[in-house]
């Protein structure tokens, strides 16, 4: 908002008005523009007080107008609306008050107001009669005055853009120079000055994962003293002071010292003379924090703006960048300078590498065409003759000879030898001279003749060299195994021949090669001869092996015969099956015509077999039924054992399936004849399951998969029997797998639900004494589910123990916020919980978990559980009896021996099976009549109470009460429901 203050005048002749244009037309700024259509209107009698009021989106309340503007009427807050309807009237816009009026002087670029306050006489149309004139002229020349401030204003924000992206530009330019990074330094700062005070400023680098930062770059006029040398330093080192809090928290701070410590979070430290300004704000790169950038001021008349503020952060982004990309390419080209020294020394050595190479390779071959001479077919003087030449081409061999000792080793002979000065006798005594001293050591000799007369002069060897006028001498032992059996010497009798060490190397290598060549010729009759027995004896070994490969392949025919077949039947086995199987399926993809069918085969109640008759009774029955097996298919089809009692016949055939079926039938017929095993006669039955191979199917154990269930199918339906796959059994079985993941997400999501089904007294009343807990499964597809379409699933994957704790748990809070104490629970426990030791201690801990008395708890088992272990279920119910836990029978009547456990457990309720309890509709002389009253009056006997299940008709219920059954439950007494719906005490209508 912008206002002009008032102008007081008193003078309204002509002279004014010129003046007034005079200065109306001088006035370009839209406040001078104001202050001179004010002046016009508070030269006017009746005037007293006149302003302009402009750039206003909404309605401004008079404390937003400066104190010297109608100060004889300050504007309130209840103005508003008045205001704001004149900046769209088209004429004077009176206040209520009649003493204050609004006039709009133009609308474009924004609405400028002219706001008077007129004496009470004066206060009407007539006295804005000679204004409206001047006035319209003033708002004309306003709108173009605010036009033009306006165009000001933009002007100055796009020169400040491209101040700002050429510095942007300028930067980036830096980061591709090839400056180092002291000088990129020094140019960013340069160019940070260019759009703000920085004649003091820092950069700070973090590094986040070493939680270190660096003063990279430190220009301060107070303090010249750069932190930390410039080098890197715990970011504790700054710890509380301003830099670290922007480090830190990644906030921009912005003020004096006193505005700063507002800003901070906990207490401020200071390093360094304290400034008078300070601006600090994060380099951020895609939200990470990279360091800081601080700019401060040590005078009092320069500070920064929230502008600079905006503008250090835009640009500090730009610098962590321009840093980064400065700073990878110094890394990189220190990376390529490492590199071209490692390439260049890699070279070098590589250089050295290939003449060494070189020198090896002319070596090696030297020392392959020694060796070659040792097998070559000529004669010994050749064999020297060659050996010299292959030596003359590594060094200087003009004087050469080779020396060997006699066997008695008494005497040193001479086989080749040349010489241009002496040439050593054919043979010759050992003496003291160069050779002996050689052969005596055994290690090379290279010395010339200062040295030969200092190994004279210590008695090493004899004076006088033998007569030898050599200048340089160079001999090296020959030595096979650990034995010296000669020498190779060479010569020089020039001073500009001389033998190093490369030399000694070479000749080295090549004695090394001759004396292996000498033993290898000397050897080579006795190996002749050696070859002459050998081939003796690789013809009698040829014959022996021959006979030992013959029986070796005999073995492997047999073991591939045992690892491919059962070693009880002799019948192939899953792996046998399996390749047969994938050959079929190759031929069926290659477009044959030919078809398959896969007989899975299991015998049904195998194990009461091995476990009535013992395990040897059970091989027996194997045997007997793959011997019946293989009696029922006929060539190429296959009879093979899959693993225990599971086989499978391999069909190729084109009457599919109608031939699978009638092998199926000959197959259940062939096993039903009675099979005498142990001395008895066995009823053997098997369950059979039928895949049809075509090429639809890529693997065997596809068609093995499909067989498997249909036998699955087949033993559901009742054993004894075939089926044949088809889609259906193949969806069933993965609806099971999906039901299986179901019912895992169901325990974590809490699906599960206890249904209470009320227990009521039969004394007419009708009342509710208990609840039976009963499962249900909310489904969040399918809705609630009853156990019996997802506990047979739970069961056979493991999962029914878990279910059942939680619904222990979940029954247990219910019934504890159902606020009555006088009501119990039944709850089924199957024989996988009674099955566990730690069973009570189990449920123990989770009734103190849910605040539930133990004596409103009562565990239902079946019979069958009891007869899983007796003695077992009997302990764990007695130690549930001892802390208030009672026991129910359930099903009482239909098991096997109902009566032996009367006696034998701490029962506290039998519950009549409905089976019974159906069957008092039809009278009072039936036998179930009998047996009901037979099972009250042995109830009574033994004190234990008794739940009639199943009640649905009012005769059921009556006859139960006539025969004096303390409780019952069933459909007619209530239906299972959620616990809310048993809130309220009720009697079931009867």
């Amino acid at each position: 908002m912008k206002c002009a203050d008032t102008v007081h005048s008193t003078s309204h002749d002509g002279s004014l008005q010129l003046s007034w244009l005079a200065r109306l037309i001088d006035a370009h700024a839209p406040e001078e523009v104001a202050e001179a259509i004010a002046a016009l209107v508070q030269a006017r009698p009746g005037c007293i007080a006149a302003g302009v009021l402009w750039g206003v989106d909404e309605v401004v309340a008079a404390p937003g107008m400066p104190p010297t503007l109608f100060t004889a009427a300050p504007f309130a807050a209840a103005d508003g609306p008045w205001l704001g309807a004149a900046r769209h009237a088209d004429g004077p816009h009176w206040h209520p008050d009649r003493q204050r009026v609004a006039i709009r002087l133009c609308s474009q670029p924004e609405p400028a107001v002219l706001l008077l306050q007129l004496q009470p006489a004066h206060a009407d149309a007539g006295f804005f009669a000679e204004l409206e004139a001047p006035l319209q002229l003033a708002g004309q020349h306003l709108r173009r005055a605010l036009e033009w401030a306006e165009l000001q204003d933009s002007h100055e924000q796009l020169e400040r853009s491209e101040n700002l992206q050429r510095a942007l530009f300028a930067i980036s330019d830096l980061a591709g120079s090839e400056r180092d990074m002291p000088a990129m330094l020094r140019g960013i700062h340069a160019i940070v000055s260019t759009l703000m005070y920085a004649e003091n400023i820092f950069i700070v680098m973090h590094n986040a994962e070493q939680d270190t930062i660096r003063f990279l770059y430190y220009v301060d006029v107070e303090d010249p003293r750069v932190p930390g040398d410039g080098l890197d330093m715990p970011l504790s080192a700054i710890e509380y002071t301003l830099t670290w809090y922007v480090i830190c928290d990644g906030k921009a701070r912005m003020g004096n010292a006193d505005e700063l410590r507002s800003q901070a979070a906990g207490p401020v430290a200071q390093i360094g003379p304290d400034s008078t300004d300070w601006l600090g704000v994060p380099m951020l790169r895609d939200g990470q924090l990279g360091g800081a950038l601080v700019v401060q001021s040590y005078r009092p008349d320069i500070g920064f703006s929230d502008e600079d503020l905006t503008l250090l952060e835009f640009v500090g982004s730009h610098i962590l960048t321009a840093l980064e990309r400065k700073q990878g390419k110094e890394d990189l080209e220190q990376r390529v300078q490492l590199r071209t020294r490692q390439l260049a020394e890699a070279n070098r050595g590589l250089q050295l590498e290939i003449v060494e190479r070189q020198r090896a390779e002319h070596l090696q071959a030297a020392l392959f065409q020694v060796a070659e001479l040792a097998t070559a077919d000529i004669g010994q003087d050749a064999f020297y003759r060659r050996v010299h030449a292959v030596v003359g081409e590594l060094l200087n061999a003009e004087n050469f000879f080779i020396g060997l000792l006699s066997d008695e080793r008494q005497r040193l002979t001479f086989p080749y030898s040349v010489d241009a000065v002496l040439t050593p006798p054919a043979e010759r005594a050992l003496g003291r001279g160069l050779s002996e001293y050689v052969l005596r050591l055994g290690r090379t000799l290279c010395v010339d003749n200062a040295d030969i007369e200092e190994l004279e002069r210590r008695g090493e060897i004899a004076p006088g060299r033998m007569n030898s006028p050599a200048m340089y001498w160079l001999g090296v032992p020959l030595i096979v195994g650990d034995e010296v059996i000669g020498l190779v010497a060479v010569q020089s009798y020039r001073p500009d021949v001389v033998y190093g060490v490369a030399d000694q190397e070479l000749l080295g290598f090549v004695a090394s090669q001759i004396a292996n060549s000498l033993t290898r010729r000397r050897s080579a009759e006795s190996l002749k001869r050696a070859y002459e027995q050998l081939e003796h004896r690789v013809e009698e070994r040829t014959l022996a092996l021959r006979k030992e490969i013959s029986e070796r392949e005999r073995m492997q025919d047999q073991l591939r015969h045992q690892v491919m077949h059962d070693s009880l039947t002799g019948l192939p086995n899953r792996g046998y099956l399996r390749d047969r199987i994938d050959r079929v399926l190759a031929s069926m993809q290659r477009g044959s015509q030919q078809r398959c069918a896969l007989l899975y085969l299991d015998v049904d109640r195998f194990k009461i077999i091995n476990d009535s008759l013992g395990h040897l009774a059970g091989d027996e029955v194997l045997k007997e039924v793959a011997r019946r097996l293989a009696g029922c298919v006929r060539h190429p089809d296959l009879v093979a054992r899959l693993s225990g009692d599971e086989f499978a016949i391999l069909l190729e055939q084109d009457d599919l399936p109608a031939a699978a079926i009638a092998v199926a039938q000959r197959v259940l017929d062939a096993l039903r004849a009675p099979m005498p095993v142990a001395g008895k006669e066995l009823q053997v039955t098997a369950s059979v399951g039928i895949a049809i191979g075509d090429d639809h199917y890529a693997t065997a154990d596809e068609v093995l998969r499909d067989a498997d269930i249909a036998l699955y199918r087949a033993k559901e339906l009742g054993r004894k029997r075939y089926e044949l796959f088809d889609e259906t059994l193949a969806k069933n079985v993965v609806d099971v797998l999906t039901l299986e993941g179901e019912l895992r997400q169901a325990l974590q999501h809490d699906q599960f639900e206890p249904y209470f089904q009320p227990i009521c007294a039969l004394d007419g009343s009708d009342r509710v004494v208990g609840f039976e807990a009963l499962i249900r499964w909310n489904h969040p597809r399918r809705g609630v589910l009853r156990p019996g379409d997802f506990l047979k699933i739970a069961e056979d994957s493991g999962l029914v123990e878990a279910i059942d704790w939680r619904m222990f748990e979940l029954s247990c809070r219910r019934l504890q916020q159902l606020g009555r104490s006088d009501i119990f629970m039944t709850v089924n426990v199957s024989a996988l919980h009674l099955r566990h030791a730690d069973f009570d201690r189990h449920l123990v801990q989770l009734l103190e978990r849910t605040g539930l008395a133990p004596s409103r708890l009562v565990m239902e088992v079946t019979e069958g559980a009891l007869l899983d272990n007796p003695e077992r279920v009997r302990a764990t119910l007695e130690r549930l009896r001892a802390i208030g836990i009672g026991a129910a029978l359930d099903d009482f009547g239909t098991g096997y021996s109902s009566l032996s456990y009367l006696h034998s457990l701490p029962l506290r309720i039998l519950k009549i099976d409905r089976a019974f309890v159906q069957e008092l509709d039809k009278g009072a002389n039936t036998s179930s009549t009998t047996v009901v009253a037979a099972i009250l009056a042995l109830a009574r006997a033994l004190n234990i109470q008794v739940i009639a299940e199943g009640i649905e008709t009012p005769t059921q219920r009556d006859a139960l009460m006539a025969m004096g059954c303390e409780m019952g439950q069933g459909y007619l007494l209530g239906r299972p429901a959620p616990i809310a719906q048993w809130r309220e005490p009720r009697t079931v209508d009867a």
